[in-house]
C-alpha cells in the first residue's frame, strides 16, 4: 500500500505539466485570435452595436413647364424600414411587427428572405411599409427600445397632375425591377432605388435623382439613442430641375378636346422642334404608382384593350390616311409629275387592273369630277392620288417619304418611340422575302396598305413640309437649362439629326401649302372647323380598320360599324400656312372622319392663336385677311440716324421687319423659303408677325 507521503513519479508529473502547458497555449491563442487576428471583425460588430446607420433619401428634381410654373412637385411622407446592421433576429421579430404596423407577417418575411438570397450588403436597409400612417409612426416611437432595428425613413414622394394630366409625357416613379439592374443606365443603382419607369421621369431619370445621404447615431445595448458620433451626417443631394418646353395653357386646351375620346394630340413649333402640348387617351393617373399600385391594379392597366399605358402620340404605329396626300404631294411637284397631272374623278377608276373606289363613292352626285394637284389636297380626292401613285412608283414615294422622316424615329426624347413603316421594294424583300408587286402603290398612295407611323412623326414631317423644308428634331426638356454634362440625352439613339434641311421648289411649298388652307375653307373636307380670321391650314384623313372584303363577307357597311371596327380619324394643321409657329396633329381612334379631328384640332389652334395676340399685342397676327397672292418677305436695312437726314454723318443703323409681296408667277420662280436665307440678313419669307 502506497503511503501519503510518496512520491508521484515522475513520469506523472511530466504528463500534469504537458496538460498544464497545453491549456495555457490555447488560452493564449485564443486571447490573441481575439486580440489581434478577429480585431477588425469583432470591432465592427462592436460599432455594428454602438453606431445605427440610417439612410436619408434625397429628393428628386421638380419638372417645369417653359414658364417655370411647377408641373411635378414633391411631398413628404414617411416609410417603415428595418435596419439590417443590428444585432438580432429579424424573424422572430417579424410577428409582433407586423401586428403593430397592421401588414401580414408573410410579407415581412418574404422582404427578409429576399433580401438574404439577394446578398444584399448589411447597411442595406428593408422597407417593410410604404406612406405610414400616424397610428403606425406612433406605434415605432413608443417602441424603440423593444425593436431598435425598426426606424422610420422620411421621403419625398412625388406629386403629380390630377386627373391624369400630362401622365404619358411625366411619366411615373417605381422601386427598380430586376431587369433594369441589368440594364446600362441602371447599373450602378441598388435593389430598393426609386427610378423613372416612363415618360420624362425615366428618359431624365439621372438628372431628375439625387444623391442619398445618410446619418448615424450612437445607441446602447438596448438601441437607445444616446448620441451621435463625430462625421454623423453624409447629406444628401436633391436632384436637379428639369425645364420643359411645354405650354400649360395649350396643354390643357388639348387635354379638354380629346377628353372622353381616345387618340393621341401633339403641338409643336416647327421653327425649332419644341413640343408645345402632347396629350394620349385614355391615360392613367402617376399618382397610383408614386407610393405602391398593387398587383391588381396593375393587371387591369395592362389587360386594358385600349392600353392607357401606351403613350399613343410616340408609340401607336398606324395607318396615317390621308394625311399623307401632303407627303405624296410633295414627292409628285419635286418629281415634275403633280404639276400637270389632271384625272376626271367619277367615284373611283380602274388601276392595275382592279377597280378602287374614291371616298365620294358613298354620293356619286358629288364626285369629284375634274381635279388637280390643289383640289385633290383640298377635296383628297382617292383617284388623283392613286392616279399619281401609280405613275411615282413605290421608290420614289419611299425616296420622298423617308427624306420627311416616315419610317424613321424622330429621336425625341421620350423613351421607346416606334419607328413606324415606310414600304419600298427593299422593305419587302428584307421582311418577306417577297418582291413587290406594282399594285400594291394603290393603296400605298392614300396614306393606307403597309404605311405606319406615329403622331409625332406625322407632326414633324407636316411642320416642316410647311417650313419650306426645314425639319427639326423634337424635344419636350428645355435643351438651353440642361446641365452641359447631360446634353447627350437630348437626343435618342438611331434619331434624326437636330435639324434636316430639304431643298424644295417654292412653287411646290406655296401649292400645297395654299391648298392645305382651303382645306379648312367652305370648299375644304374641314369646312367646319373654320377659324374667322386665322390663317389655318391643314389636312384631314382617314383609315379603315377592316378591309371591303371583310365588310362583304361579313354582310357590312362601313357607315355602320360601331366599335373596335369603326376607322380612325386624322388631321394635321398648321398656323399661319407658311412658316407656322404651331403645328397640330390630331389622331382620333375610332373618329372615323377626318373632319371630326379637324374639329378637335381648330380647338387647340384657336386657344394658341388668342393666347399669342394677347401676349404679343398684336390682334391681327395671324391674320387670314392677307392678300392670298401675297407672301410675307422677313429683310434687314440700314436705315439713316437722325444726324443723316440733316447731313451728318453718323453711321445709320439695322432694322428689320415684314413686308407683302404680290406673287406673280414670273417672281414665284425666284421666291425662297426661310431655310434658304441668304447670308446674314436671313432675307427670305417669314411668318405672319
Amino acid at each position: 500500500m502506497v503511503g501519503r507521503d510518496a512520491k508521484i513519479s515522475s513520469a506523472r508529473f511530466t504528463a500534469v505539466q504537458y496538460v498544464i502547458m497545453l491549456a495555457f497555449l490555447v488560452l493564449a491563442y485564443g486571447l490573441w485570435s481575439l486580440q489581434v487576428r478577429h480585431t477588425e471583425e469583432l470591432q465592427t460588430k462592436a460599432e455594428q452595436q454602438r453606431i445605427k446607420r440610417v439612410p436619408i433619401v434625397a429628393p428628386r428634381g421638380k419638372i417645369l413647364d417653359r414658364d417655370e410654373q411647377e408641373i411635378v412637385k414633391n411631398y413628404p411622407s414617411f416609410s417603415a424600414l428595418l435596419l439590417r446592421d443590428q444585432m438580432r433576429d429579424l424573424n422572430a421579430d417579424a410577428q409582433k411587427i407586423a401586428a403593430g404596423l397592421n401588414i401580414p407577417v408573410d410579407e415581412i418575411l418574404d422582404k427578409i428572405r429576399r433580401a438574404q438570397l439577394a446578398h444584399l450588403p448589411a447597411f442595406q436597409p428593408i422597407i417593410v411599409k410604404d406612406d405610414i400612417t400616424h397610428d403606425d409612426l406612433s406605434f415605432i416611437e413608443s417602441h424603440k427600445d423593444d425593436f431598435p432595428e425598426l426606424e422610420t425613413l422620411m421621403v419625398h414622394r412625388r406629386l403629380y397632375p390630377k386627373d391624369g394630366f400630362m401622365a404619358h409625357l411625366i411619366g411615373y416613379v417605381g422601386e427598380v425591377s430586376e431587369d433594369m439592374l441589368n440594364t446600362p443606365q441602371f447599373e450602378t443603382y441598388e435593389r430598393g432605388d426609386i427610378v423613372g419607369q416612363s415618360g420624362v421621369e425615366l428618359y431624365y431619370n439621372d438628372v431628375l435623382k439625387g444623391r442619398d445621404g445618410s446619418r448615424k447615431v450612437l445607441v446602447n445595448s438596448k438601441g437607445k439613442e444616446v448620441g451621435r458620433p463625430k462625421d454623423a451626417n453624409v447629406p444628401a443631394v436633391a436632384g436637379k430641375e428639369l425645364k420643359l418646353t411645354i405650354d400649360i395653357d395649350i396643354q390643357k386646351a388639348a387635354e379638354q378636346a380629346l377628353e372622353g375620346k381616345n387618340g393621341a394630340i401633339v403641338a409643336l413649333d416647327p421653327r425649332n422642334g419644341e413640343v408645345l402640348a402632347m396629350v394620349s387617351r385614355p391615360a392613367f393617373d402617376p399618382n397610383d404608382f408614386a407610393i405602391r399600385i398593387s398587383a391588381k391594379e396593375w393587371k387591369q392597366l395592362t389587360d386594358d384593350p385600349d392600353h392607357p399605358l401606351l403613350n399613343k402620340a410616340i408609340q401607336a404605329q398606324v395607318a396615317p390616311g390621308s394625311v399623307f396626300k401632303i407627303i405624296m404631294s410633295l414627292a409628285g411637284l419635286e418629281e415634275g409629275v403633280a404639276q400637270t397631272l389632271n384625272v376626271n374623278c367619277q367615284g373611283g377608276g380602274i388601276f392595275f387592273g382592279s377597280y378602287h373606289e374614291c371616298w365620294i363613292k358613298h354620293d356619286p352626285q358629288r364626285a369629284h369630277g375634274s381635279v388637280g394637284i390643289s383640289k385633290g389636297i383640298y377635296q383628297s380626292c382617292d383617284v388623283f392620288f392613286y392616279t399619281l401613285a401609280e405613275k411615282l412608283g413605290i421608290e420614289k414615294i419611299a425616296k420622298w417619304a423617308t427624306a420627311v422622316g416616315i419610317g424613321k424615329k424622330t429621336g425625341i426624347d421620350l423613351p421607346n418611340e416606334v419607328s413606324g413603316v415606310m414600304p419600298s421594294e427593299e422593305w419587302k424583300i428584307k421582311n418577306f422575302h417577297q418582291r413587290w408587286y406594282a399594285g400594291e402603290v394603290i393603296s400605298v398612295g392614300i396614306g393606307q396598305g403597309a404605311v405606319a407611323v406615329s403622331p409625332i412623326q406625322i407632326a414633324r414631317a407636316i411642320g416642316g413640309i410647311a417650313m419650306g423644308g426645314t425639319f427639326y428634331r423634337p424635344h419636350v426638356v428645355d435643351l438651353e437649362q440642361l446641365p452641359a454634362e447631360y446634353k447627350y440625352l437630348a437626343k435618342a439613339e438611331g434619331g434624326q439629326p437636330e435639324v434636316v434641311h430639304l431643298p424644295l421648289d417654292p412653287q411646290s411649298w406655296i401649292t400645297i401649302t395654299d391648298a392645305m388652307a382651303n382645306v379648312v375653307n367652305p370648299i375644304g373636307t374641314a369646312a367646319a372647323s373654320h377659324l374667322q380670321g386665322v390663317d389655318f391650314a391643314g389636312k384631314t384623313g382617314s383609315t379603315q380598320k377592316v378591309s371591303h372584303h371583310y365588310l362583304e363577307t361579313h354582310g357590312l357597311k362601313e357607315k355602320n360599324l360601331k366599335g373596335e371596327l369603326k376607322g380612325n380619324g386624322w388631321f394635321a394643321g398648321v398656323t399661319p400656312r407658311r412658316n407656322p409657329e404651331i403645328v397640330v396633329v390630331v389622331y382620333f381612334e375610332g373618329g372615323e372622319h377626318g373632319p371630326l379631328a379637324a374639329r378637335i384640332a381648330a380647338q387647340v389652334i384657336k386657344l394658341f392663336v388668342e393666347k399669342q395676340r394677347r401676349v404679343r399685342n398684336n390682334p391681327l397676327l395671324f391674320s387670314d385677311k392677307l392678300d392670298p397672292g401675297s407672301v410675307p418677305i422677313a429683310g434687314l436695312w440700314s436705315a439713316p440716324s437722325e444726324n443723316d437726314a440733316e447731313g451728318g454723318n453718323e453711321p445709320g443703323h439695322f432694322q428689320g421687319g415684314t413686308m407683302l409681296v404680290r406673287m406673280t408667277p414670273e417672281r414665284r420662280k425666284h421666291l425662297k423659303p426661310a431655310s434658304f436665307a441668304v447670308g446674314t440678313a436671313a432675307v427670305g419669307t417669314a411668318g405672319t408677325d
